[in-house]
């Protein structure tokens, strides 16, 4: 009794803390509405929130006061070596034609070679590369061989750094996913499907599921109540024909008439971008559930992938741009994917073009998909530089976004210089420009490095990590 109300009590004072912070930020409410605002000059400048909002949390902070945000985004069944790693090295190195789309973003990020993740290997678990490498991908250990219930997997980099960081936003982190959600089940060789299907893990026993449907993310992010008060008012505005806008625009007047011309102009650029999801999602609910019985998504996403996934990489911009979370996790899809890929020519699936056993048109079928991931992100490493940020930096400078497969080469199913890129500044703190080989180093090295800058009390181990990956 005694240790649940010492539980109890320390609920209660993440809940004030919680109550504390959001107090410090400022909101457009309205009935069953309520829309985070970014950081806004006029709002801030000569009021004791000010400094309320740029220290807010004491974690994830960057030395000019403003959020430092941290994204892992996952493509799945690795990439073809050849035409993913850069020629050259360090600052005089040359992207290669997979990453071309993000030649204009050169040097804001970098390509991190030699990091690994051995415990995806076969060892004497045997078949079952692909759940372990999403599996292992943000744990750094060897997950349990089960298709059963008895799963295992430790806590992800992604929650460690949430459980402290949490308390100043409004979500600890929140999981995005363009595939389905699958927690039991049989999905890889005796591999349980939560481990392809989740890449965040917040105890060894329980994956934190992504969330597929743009609708449902898009109320979570917006609306208020718990997720059932979410439906009704959702269904409510959807039989009056209303955006969510318009339940906020009494506050936003009032907000409206406290700033300067800039910050106006600020103010109806980022309630526009909102308007323009909530229309996309509006017309791609039109469409009805998938049409294809093998295709697991959820009602009411856009038809083009490409789409789809520019979808939800807008709504992690718009909650990094709100301070609503600072960790986030995309899984694009499921580590063994063999989703077809018609929108740019190739009706095979996916997973089975990169087994190619050199075999030339399979491998430029892969290359035209590697490529195709590659595009995504580029144009969201674009939005994210084009933002700019409580400090005048833009939302890029001030983040740490890590692009990567735990699968490296697809076809041999090997998990050692795993494809990776590290984009943004982290801050100011990070040396971008640059192509960096860190020769068969384990990637937790640079996860323990990663949590220092995110302000995790210092952790001495995670994973199978060796030490800090200092060169960064």
């Amino acid at each position: 009794m005694r240790q649940n109300m010492t539980q109890n009590l320390s609920s209660a004072d993440r809940a004030r803390e919680r109550l504390a912070n959001l107090s410090r930020r400022r909101f457009l409410k309205g009935v069953s509405a309520c829309i985070a605002l970014p950081a806004f000059e006029s709002l801030l400048k000569g009021s004791a929130s000010a400094a309320a909002a740029q220290t807010a949390g004491q974690v994830a902070v960057t030395s000019t006061g403003a959020p430092l945000r941290t994204a892992f985004v996952y493509f799945p069944n690795g990439a073809i070596p050849a035409n993913f790693w850069p020629t050259g090295e360090g600052k005089d190195y040359v992207l290669n034609k997979t990453m071309e789309p993000m030649a204009a973003l050169r040097e804001k990020m970098q390509v991190y070679g030699g990091l690994d993740q051995v415990n995806a290997t076969p060892g004497p678990d045997g078949a079952g590369d692909h759940a372990r490498a999403s599996g292992s991908f943000l744990t750094s250990v060897r997950v349990k061989k089960t298709a059963g219930a008895d799963i295992h997997a430790p806590i992800s980099i992604d929650q460690v750094m949430a459980n402290p960081i949490g308390r100043a936003t409004r979500f600890p982190s929140l999981e995005f996913s363009c595939d389905a959600v699958r927690r039991s089940g049989n999905c890889d060789s005796g591999y349980s499907c939560a481990y392809q299907y989740n890449l965040s893990w917040q105890s060894p026993t329980a994956p934190v599921p992504p969330e597929p449907n743009p609708r449902f993310l898009f109320e979570r992010l917006f609306g208020t109540g718990d997720h059932g008060q979410r439906q009704l008012a959702m269904k409510m505005r959807q039989a009056q024909q209303k955006s969510i806008l318009d339940f906020v625009m009494d506050d936003a007047r009032s907000v409206d008439a406290q700033m300067g011309s800039r910050d106006q102009q600020k103010l109806d650029e980022y309630l526009t971008s909102i308007r323009e999801i909530e229309k996309r999602i509006q017309e791609s609910e039109r469409f009805g559930d998938s049409p294809d019985p093998d295709v697991a998504t959820p009602s009411g996403i856009p038809p083009a992938f490409a789409d789809y996934i520019q979808l939800m990489f807008d709504m992690l911009v718009l909650s990094f741009q709100t301070d609503s979370t600072r960790v986030a996790t995309f899984l694009l899809a499921n580590e063994g994917s063999n989703r077809p890929f018609p929108e740019i020519g190739i009706s095979e699936g996916h997973h089975d073009c990169t087994h190619h056993q050199n075999n030339p048109d399979k491998i430029a079928k892969v290359c035209q998909v590697d490529l195709f991931y590659a595009q995504q992100f580029g144009k969201f490493l674009a939005k994210m530089e084009s933002l700019k940020d409580i400090d005048g930096k833009s939302l890029l400078h001030n983040s740490m976004i890590i692009y990567g497969s735990g699968n490296s080469d697809g076809n041999r199913h090997t998990h050692v210089n795993l494809p990776l890129i590290m984009a943004g500044a982290g801050g100011g703190t990070l040396q971008t420009g640059r192509y960096a080989k860190f020769g068969g180093t384990p990637m937790a090295n640079l996860f323990l490095t990663m949590a220092d800058r995110m302000g995790v009390p210092k952790l001495d181990r995670f994973g199978d990590s060796t030490g800090r990956l200092t060169d960064i």
